[in-house]
């Protein structure tokens, strides 16, 4: 067998192309950290992306052990999407404003995989992606005409044998996921009797709570910028 085209580290990862993608618009030393630490939020999106399909496969086949193991996955993804924060954070209000000018109106509220994430996770409001570019919007809105999470969620909860209504697995998934009392006894039924179904709805609170803990995170960081721009400019006059 012939090696001359066999993949090496770098070929199989493309870490010359990958590393060429790092283009600072100034020659500020804390831009290129800026740089690096949004692309792996993109790339940790894209991973989230292909896990939560594969979560929704696994959950409509009833699949428990898989289900448990790809969603425990992506639980970790969050805690670095978190840990991430924690090394952006090294970087001082003073220092990303000696770059933001160049960023003009860009923003992380711009990344069109969140918005992905968010639409598997349920989210139904064609507004959150009407500012991205139109092949953009048109991938975010397609999620939001196919099964959340949520949705097949719902199939597992059945496939296990608890009553979920037929109007609601063969509901229409365009239209935002209602609360359903049904559903909530069919859940409580089954925290008291299935152990192991109960396990992967810990997972999916698990998964919420990493969720808010890293848009918390971002949040406070934001405002900690602007609150310490907005001292300087203060102090400035």
């Amino acid at each position: 067998m012939s090696t001359e085209n066999a993949a090496n580290y770098s070929s199989y990862l493309k870490i010359d192309e990958l590393l060429s993608l790092q283009e600072p618009l100034s020659n500020e030393h804390d831009e290129l950290l800026f740089i690096v630490i949004h692309q792996s939020y993109e790339l940790w999106f894209k991973e989230m992306i292909h896990e939560f399909k594969a979560a929704q496969k696994s959950l409509e086949a009833g699949d428990t052990h898989r289900s448990l193991a790809i969603l425990g996955r992506i639980r970790t993804i969050l805690k670095i999407c978190v840990s991430q924060v924690d090394i952006l954070e090294t970087m001082t209000p003073l220092q990303f404003n000696s770059f933001r000018d160049r960023l003009g109106a860009s923003s992380g509220f711009q990344s069109a995989q969140f918005r992905e994430v968010e639409a598997l996770l349920g989210r139904r409001d064609s507004r959150a992606a009407s500012h991205l570019l139109p092949e953009d919007r048109a991938r975010v809105e397609s999620h939001m005409k196919e099964r959340s999470i949520w949705d097949s969620v719902l199939r597992y909860v059945a496939h296990r044998g608890f009553n979920i209504p037929d109007e609601l697995l063969n509901r229409d998934v365009s239209q935002h996921y209602a609360p359903d009392s049904r559903v909530q006894r069919s859940l409580i039924e089954l925290h008291r009797k299935d152990p192991e179904a109960a396990l992967v709805c810990e997972r999916l609170v698990d998964i919420d709570e990493g969720l808010q803990e890293w848009r918390y995170r971002h949040v406070k960081m934001v405002e900690r910028t602007r609150s310490e721009e907005h001292t300087s400019e203060l102090q400035s006059r």
